[in-house]
């Protein structure tokens, strides 16, 4: 640990009165020596000294030096990171619910494997998010907005009902102006809350079916950079998945380009998830980076706790050793 790690480094200067005491103690017992050596009648010495008590009679010392060494670094404040929850955070999911999502090629359904998994990213969300809920398909609806109260959001998640089409940039639009509203009512002197998007789509945007249309995924994403809240997009599903709609088979596979593409415009990041299991992988992990995040905290406590220990074990062992307090 270098000393940036240190919120008061000046406290290291107390090693060189810890040194002094050192160097005094080294002094004191070569002193002690010789003037013992000045007897003249050895068989005397040996009757009225003491017996020597060897190296254990420097543990009290030794100890109170180590507590004195631990006690000083306590003081001088050390910092480590440390995982501390986020507070005030807005975190939208917005979910694709369009036909889709009844493919089978993940078990038992698209749309059952996402719902078990964003229920389990509700649950587990650090409670001081604020966490809302947006389903699109040829249009986006914000089913929850951003709240603490987590049973809302399950309780949704719960009730998604698939539609026609697929409108991406119509689910980030909604996300943003949602964010947008809860910001607005929220916002203090520290300013609006940090917002995150995560977009989980299993196919292509159909409506338009131009990305860079005004209403768009690839315009929502630019968007949401100029308003910074960067979307995490999850590709959902594989390249052999199919549905009957009308009586006939359509595949309906995964398109991983256009998600990453939001993603990169957004400044945020991009997930694959081919199977149940991958999909809760990537929201926990998402929150585990979205809820808590890494501060530089006191980690003094530590080196005090041993530092008092070290003194009680020197105080006991000086009583026990030379039946006197060092």
């Amino acid at each position: 640990m270098s000393l940036s790690g240190f919120s008061a480094p000046w406290w290291f200067l107390l090693f060189i009165v810890v040194a002094a005491v050192v160097a005094g103690y080294v002094l004191v017992q070569r002193a002690r020596r010789k003037r013992t050596l000045r007897f003249a009648n050895l068989a005397l010495l040996d009757k009225v000294a003491p017996r020597a008590q060897g190296w254990p009679r420097h543990v009290p010392a030794a100890l109170l030096i180590v507590a004195l060494i631990l006690l000083t670094v306590g003081l001088a404040g050390p910092t480590a990171e440390q995982k501390v929850p986020r507070n005030r955070a807005t975190v939208m999911l917005v979910i694709d619910v369009s036909l889709s999502m009844e493919a089978t090629d993940v078990k038992p359904t698209r749309i059952k494997a996402a719902q078990d998994a964003a229920n389990s990213f509700a649950r587990a969300l650090t409670p001081g998010i604020n966490l809302g809920l947006v389903s699109f398909a040829g249009t986006a609806t914000v089913l929850v907005a951003p709240t603490t109260e987590r049973q809302n959001v399950v309780t949704a998640i719960d009730g998604l009902k698939l539609a026609q089409s697929t409108a991406t940039g119509e689910g980030i639009y909604a996300a943003l102006q949602s964010i947008d509203g809860f910001s607005s009512m929220v916002g203090g002197a520290d300013g609006p809350p940090p917002a995150r998007i995560v977009l989980m789509s299993d196919g292509k945007q159909t409506v338009p079916e131009d990305l860079y249309a005004p209403r768009g995924a690839f315009t929502a994403a630019q968007e949401a950079k100029k308003q910074q809240v960067p979307i995490s997009t999850i590709s959902f599903g594989t390249n052999h998945g199919s549905v009957t709609i009308d009586g006939r088979e359509v595949p309906v596979d995964v398109d991983d380009g256009s998600l990453q593409e939001v993603a990169r415009l957004s400044g945020g990041d991009f997930y694959q998830a081919g199977s149940a299991e991958q999909l809760k992988q990537v929201y926990d992990d998402l929150g585990e980076q979205i809820g808590y995040e890494l501060k530089e905290a006191d980690a003094s406590k530590p080196w005090f706790v041993l530092g008092t220990l070290c003194l009680i074990v020197a105080a006991g062992s000086s009583l026990f050793i030379g039946q006197r307090l060092p």
